[in-house]
């Protein structure tokens, strides 16, 4: 299993664009990365060419949101992760010893990165109806990763089969909001449980908002996977910087999600011993007029009472005109061996 660890959740840090071209960049956010506690860490392959044409027409032209203004090309061109760049960041996340993946966005990507050893795959949301594209990553046989933006459930689930009728056997899919940055009315966590009770399988979220409560909800709703794109300490530039965690934030992060995941606790209906401690307060019952053996317990001499010293309360009504074995005072607790003696069933 990829990510398996069932203690915590895991942190996959996105580098995608933040590198802002420059090799030593995308370096130090793998290091960043590391420092900061990411589990992971992904990158992205494509070229401009592969996205998209270098056309002039209207159609290619983004006219609202972050990235206005840009012809799709000219965005995927500055965005890319240069393909003579893949080999050397393998190598550098291996010696920092941080797991390293990527978003191919086409066939010959699948391609470059099996040859790099790329160990699992991620399909990105505006891909998630590109069945050639999920083909091919499902025939490598390794883990895979389905982004949901955008895509209603008939879709997931034409991308979930394709994927395993292919040969994946382990696919994970994300629950994902596509705007950037998502605000947090964009975003239904109950989602995740619909996917999950859907598809049996894990879920995690792709998380482009700028409130952590949303991932550390989304762990609350059953997602163990977290995904944040990130950025350098102090970064001011990037096309990926407004929806982006920087430097420590990272590490103030996954604290977060780590806190929401122990949160949930344990499989099984479970107290602590430090709660239980204060169990001596609850009620339980108290002679309130002296008690003679033989004298039937009625309202007018026993009552529920804090602390819990006695008799639990739960059976004050199975008292009631039952002869006592013993003899009580007024502010003396019943005692709990008086059920046995009176031969009172245990209620469970």
């Amino acid at each position: 299993m990829i990510l398996s660890n069932k203690k915590k959740p895991h942190l996959i840090a996105e580098i995608s664009a933040n590198h802002c071209g420059n090799f030593q960049k995308a370096k130090n956010l793998i290091k960043t990365a590391k420092i900061n506690g990411a589990d992971a860490v992904k990158i992205q392959t494509f070229t401009a060419d592969a996205m998209t044409l270098n056309s002039n027409k209207n159609i290619f032209k983004i006219k609202h949101g972050l990235w206005k203004g840009f012809k799709l090309w000219d965005l995927y061109d500055q965005a890319k992760t240069p393909l003579e760049w893949h080999k050397k960041l393998f190598e550098y996340a291996k010696k920092l010893k941080i797991k390293i993946f990527s978003t191919p966005f086409d066939n010959h990507a699948v391609d470059f990165l099996e040859k790099l050893g790329c160990p699992f795959y991620k399909v990105a949301s505006f891909e998630i109806t590109d069945l050639e594209l999920i083909k091919t990553i499902a025939k490598t046989k390794k883990p895979i990763i389905i982004s949901t933006g955008l895509a209603d459930l008939k879709e997931i689930e034409i991308a979930y089969n394709t994927a395993s009728k292919y040969g994946s056997k382990e696919i994970i899919l994300m629950y994902c909001v596509s705007s950037y940055p998502s605000k947090s009315s964009d975003f239904n966590l109950n989602n995740i449980k619909i996917i999950q009770e859907k598809f049996n399988c894990r879920v995690g979220i792709s998380d482009h908002s700028n409130y952590d409560k949303i991932s550390e909800l989304a762990i609350a709703a059953g997602a163990d996977i977290v995904e944040k794109h990130i950025a350098l300490k102090n970064q001011k530039k990037g096309l990926d910087i407004k929806f982006s965690l920087k430097g420590k934030e990272i590490h103030l992060f996954k604290e977060k999600i780590n806190s929401a995941y122990n949160l949930l606790g344990k499989n099984y209906f479970y107290r602590s011993p430090n709660e239980k401690k204060n169990i001596k307060f609850r009620r339980s019952i108290f002679a309130i007029q002296n008690i003679n053996i033989g004298e039937k317990f009625s309202k007018k001499n026993i009552k529920s009472l804090r602390p819990g010293n006695g008799l639990s309360s739960i059976y004050f009504s199975k008292l009631m005109n039952k002869k006592s074995s013993k003899n009580f005072t007024p502010g003396q607790p019943i005692d709990k061996e008086i059920i046995k003696k009176l031969k009172i069933d245990k209620l469970t």
